[in-house]
């Protein structure tokens, strides 16, 4: 494709410099973010090469623009590739699915008794955190759990032990009540040291530990302590025994694999502490047609572990990758300068846990696709039902509902959800802080939304 004079004159003048690119379409919208050691020989290679892939010819058909920045290592190049593609998701990027951020597990380590929450981004605030999970019910589920075996606190009361009573989840023994002092600090942040603990797989040291707290509890004559000690070692027998052994090596390791069918793809990654699979996630992803394997590898491995909460010492991959010095240099550094070894094995133990996850993920594609059609018909048949009932020419594409809120009586706001083709288009969502209508005035409220939503699209914002 020959470029426009405006393009040249870009590509006449590119820096020789490591740094990332932005390419824009003509209403200025970013649709593809790449990163290069040389951006001068990168960014022309897009026009003067003989390119084969069909997504990337589109991809130069639609550039109306180019912009670069510069950086001063492949590093940075790397990491502000990863923090633009997260920002702008441009169209021709492969890129995880989804805006909405997953969720994790957060252990307010900073606070004098930690408690638990699922919050959906980390922050450096000391907390111990666990994930990303793709699904939040899932986290809930394996807390539902734990916390019969590790009771914590939920609440955001001052700690003092001296309170008069405690509540309800004391009665239920999913809290250890240090509200009134039944534990004390140091021993309830033991008991959320195991907690991460068995998040971590690290079940043998929490086993350990309280085998040795209840036999000394039994020696003491604490005949009452040393029999709920027991029982927390019964729970956590039981759900160690589901976690299956499937390597020798008593090392963690994250074991990484696609499938691909028909434009779709779905990464699967297994969680392998000390041996064990602790668990595994699915993440579907978006804008890899056509390119190789080893490239969507890549890019799922900077965009996982860019919100990981832990990075193992070994991941295991299907396919050698392209970059992979700069991709190791980057974990390694995620792992605070500890050594990240990227393994591909042809053979042996290690190439039947990619082959597992590769059928996981095959799986998990053909699953997320069945729902996906089945959730189509459902929309197909509601949107037809919603035709007759409204006495429509033709069912509708788009749908959007309005709600007015309030604070007694203050801070009006309108809320907009949108349906595209039936279903929930969370992009489009909007809210309209009310601005002319004093007192509790839904219907002067609706008035001022649509009006503003109707300008909007009269003006081409939307």
């Amino acid at each position: 494709m020959t470029p426009s004079d405006h393009l040249q004159t870009i590509l006449d003048n590119l820096p020789t410099k490591p740094g990332c690119y932005l390419m824009k379409d003509a209403a200025g919208k970013i649709i593809y973010v790449g990163k290069a050691v040389n951006l001068r020989s990168r960014v022309r290679s897009y026009f003067h090469s003989q390119v084969d892939s069909t997504k990337t010819v589109q991809l130069v058909k639609n550039i109306a623009d180019i912009e670069t920045i510069v950086v001063s290592s492949e590093l940075e190049a790397l990491i502000l590739e990863m923090t633009l593609i997260k920002k702008h998701r441009p169209k021709y990027n492969i890129r995880i699915k989804d805006d909405k951020r997953y969720p994790y597990i957060q252990v307010h380590w900073h606070e004098p008794f930690p408690k638990v929450t699922v919050p959906r981004r980390m922050v450096q605030d000391g907390s111990r955190y666990f994930g990303p999970y793709t699904s939040v019910w899932a986290v809930q589920q394996t807390l539902d759990v734990l916390r019969k075996i590790f009771p914590y606190l939920t609440c955001d009361r001052e700690i003092t032990g001296n309170d008069p009573r405690a509540c309800l989840y004391y009665d239920i023994k999913l809290c250890n009540a240090p509200c009134i002092g039944v534990v004390k600090k140091d021993e309830y942040r033991a008991v959320m040291d195991d907690l991460c603990r068995f998040l971590q797989g690290k079940t043998e040291l929490v086993v350990k530990r309280l085998k040795a707290e209840m036999m000394k509890a039994s020696d003491e004559l604490h005949y009452e302590k040393a029999a709920s000690i027991r029982d927390q070692l019964v729970a956590i027998e039981r759900v160690v025994e589901k976690q299956k052994v499937i390597s020798t090596e008593q090392i963690d390791s994250d074991v990484i694999a696609v499938a691909r069918d028909k434009g779709d793809t779905c990464a699967q990654i297994f969680f392998i502490r000390a041996g064990k699979l602790i668990g595994r996630e699915s993440f579907m992803l978006e804008g890899g047609e056509d390119e190789e394997n080893n490239e969507v590898v890549a890019q799922f491995i900077k965009q996982f572990y860019d919100e990981a909460a832990y990075v193992p010492p070994e991941v295991v991959l299907p396919d050698d990758l392209p970059e992979v010095e700069i991709i190791s240099q980057w974990l390694r550094d995620k792992r605070g300068g500890d050594k990240v070894t990227l393994t591909v094995p042809h053979r042996g133990e290690k190439r039947g846990l990619i082959e597992m996850a590769t059928e996981n993920a095959t799986e998990a594609l053909n699953r997320i696709r069945a729902q996906r059609e089945a959730d189509h018909s459902k929309h197909v048949e509601a949107m037809s039902e919603l035709q007759i009932a409204l006495n429509l020419p033709n069912p509708p594409t788009r749908i959007e509902c309005f709600d007015i809120s309030h604070t007694q009586g203050i801070a009006a706001v309108a809320s907009m959800v949108v349906f595209t083709q039936g279903a929930p288009n969370k992009k489009h969502y909007r809210s309209f802080n009310i601005r002319t209508v004093q007192g509790v005035d839904d219907f002067a409220s609706m008035r001022e939304a649509l009006r503003r939503r109707f300008k909007r699209w009269k003006d081409g914002q939307e």
